[in-house]
């Protein structure tokens, strides 16, 4: 015969149910938060993201912990981005894209000065540091590292070879110098100038890349 005391006293599956739910509650379940879905869901996401990258930077930053601080199902997140990296890069493009227009001044050193300092502009700020710990942390990411190289660094190597071509058929650079290799030092300069002092990087800075640097390597 079960005792009054037995009765009273929870079953296993009670206190799983009651476990679980303390601990549903605690890690934020998303299941009882509001349904969010499209921009709103994203946009929740993406401030999930960057308050992790700002808190843990991009080392300790995960998927999961990115889903519970938006009250989000991991599914949700998968369904959108293959990993971290892809996350990380859209939510800071999320706040400050990263859309350069190559200058057109005719002249090549207005044009590499126009382009750098526009680059300078996107390492200012909250979103400059946080770049600045994900170009760290591609060292050790070979998936961030193809996201920075396909989304950042291959199309700027393209804008200066642009501005380059002009300056090629206006006779101000000699064509020999038309490479990736030669495009590619004035945006190195920056990033490794960043990545060691921080930003914001002088204006001084930008005018000797180019004046001491670029322009007497792709001068005639």
């Amino acid at each position: 015969m079960t005792s009054q005391a037995e009765l009273a006293q929870p079953t296993d599956d009670c206190r799983e149910s009651v476990e679980a739910d303390a601990c549903a509650s605690a890690e934020g379940d998303h299941r009882r938060a509001p349904r969010r879905r499209g921009e709103a869901l994203t946009a929740a996401i993406f401030e999930a993201t960057l308050a992790e990258l700002d808190e843990f930077g991009y080392a300790e930053l995960t998927m999961e912990r990115v889903a519970n601080r938006a009250h989000a199902s991991k599914g949700s997140l998968y369904r959108r981005w293959t990993n971290r990296a892809e996350l990380v890069v859209d939510a800071l493009e999320h706040i400050r894209p990263f859309e350069l227009e190559a200058p057109d001044t005719g002249d090549i050193r207005e044009d590499l000065l126009g382009l750098l300092r526009a680059i300078t502009a996107r390492f200012e700020g909250a979103p400059g540091e946080g770049a600045r710990g994900m170009i760290v942390e591609t060292v050790r990411d070979p998936d961030l590292m193809h996201v920075v190289r396909r989304r950042f660094v291959d199309p700027v190597i393209n804008m200066v070879l642009d501005l380059m071509r002009r300056g090629a058929v206006r006779g101000e650079v000699r064509p020999s110098a038309l490479t990736h290799r030669v495009a590619n030092v004035g945006p190195a300069l920056l990033r490794h100038h960043f990545l060691v002092h921080g930003g914001p990087i002088a204006d001084e800075f930008v005018v000797e890349i180019v004046d001491e640097v670029l322009m007497p390597l792709i001068s005639i």
